[in-house]
């Protein structure tokens, strides 16, 4: 007996804002006792500094790369479906940056595959990001 793999429904870097709902219908499958999803959003502080704005630049092989992380997450047998995507451009205090969802069995896996979806898009993304200061200052975060 083969064990299926899941599948990626969705996967995008987008310079428009991105829709939490999409993804969890991307990832919607009949078997699935659990979706877990995640969005990261735009705070108003980083270390105790206030931010105004936040603007994310992409390398052009980010929507490449975005594809193969949820597909290493879709290869786990207990994992149905993953739709991910990550947003480029200026973005405001409150708006998502990134949106994630999973679906599994169980709850356990889909927090689980939830999480490794997250922490590898963002360890692997090339995906800069330029924080705007309240006091006029800014500096570029997870340059190379």
């Amino acid at each position: 007996m083969t064990t299926a793999i899941g599948v990626v429904t969705l996967t995008a870097v987008v310079d428009e804002p991105l829709d939490l709902a999409a993804h969890e219908a991307a990832v919607a499958d009949p078997r699935a006792g659990a979706v877990v999803s995640f969005q990261g959003v735009v705070r108003d502080h980083d270390e105790g500094r206030g931010v105004t704005l936040l603007e994310y630049e992409g390398h052009p092989t980010a929507a490449a790369i975005l594809r193969e992380v949820a597909e290493e997450i879709a290869a786990d047998p207990a994992v149905y479906a993953v739709a991910v995507s990550h947003r480029i451009g200026t973005l405001a205090i409150g708006d998502v940056a990134l949106v994630a969802s999973v679906s599994t069995a169980h709850r356990a896996a889909a927090f689980a595959a939830c999480g490794r979806l997250v922490d590898e898009a963002k360890a692997r993304l090339p995906i800069w990001k330029r924080q705007v200061f309240k006091d006029g200052t800014e500096e570029w975060v997870n340059c190379p």
